[in-house]
């Protein structure tokens, strides 16, 4: 009876390794494969026949010292570059307001860096044609803009 539990047991970290596996390689970043490692140490140790207990003692083990000192590498390098996107640029030009910005209406457009951009006013005071704002941020596809005197700005349309 002994015999056929450990039997199974080496199925069970087999299965589990596999698994761990296969939700890492369904994941974008690094997020169960410590475990995965722990359940190959528990695997080995299933080999040379070690009591259940101490199979899962490896698992926990291994997984958490895994964890505990691959992690903060992999935040490190993994996880800390940021890529800027071209939009981001426009964040502090100054723009030509091309259709007249109203909050209310859900109204008006910007040139800035010869792109036209739907914008919203950040203060909710309408802005006229013609007038020169600044790019505070964008919200989803909105350029949020202020009067270029009450916003610092760069100087590119």
């Amino acid at each position: 009876m002994l015999e056929l539990i450990a039997a199974n047991m080496t199925i069970f970290w087999i299965v589990l390794v596999i698994i761990f596996a296969v939700v890492e390689a369904m994941t974008a970043g690094l997020t169960c494969i410590w475990f995965g490692v722990g359940a190959v140490a528990a695997l080995i140790s299933a080999f040379f026949g070690a009591a259940i207990w101490l199979q899962f003692v490896w698992f926990f083990v291994i997984s958490i010292a895994s964890l505990l000192l691959t992690r903060p590498l992999v935040r490190k390098y993994v996880d800390s570059v940021k890529q800027p996107t071209n939009a981001d640029m426009v964040i502090g030009r100054t723009a030509l307001v091309i259709e007249d910005i109203d909050n209310i209406a859900a109204t008006g457009a910007v040139s800035v860096g010869g792109k036209e951009w739907t914008a919203r006013s950040d203060t909710g005071a309408r802005i006229l044609s013609g007038e020169v704002v600044t790019v505070l941020r964008i919200d989803g596809v909105k350029l949020i803009v202020a009067p270029a005197g009450s916003a610092e700005g760069g100087d590119d349309r």
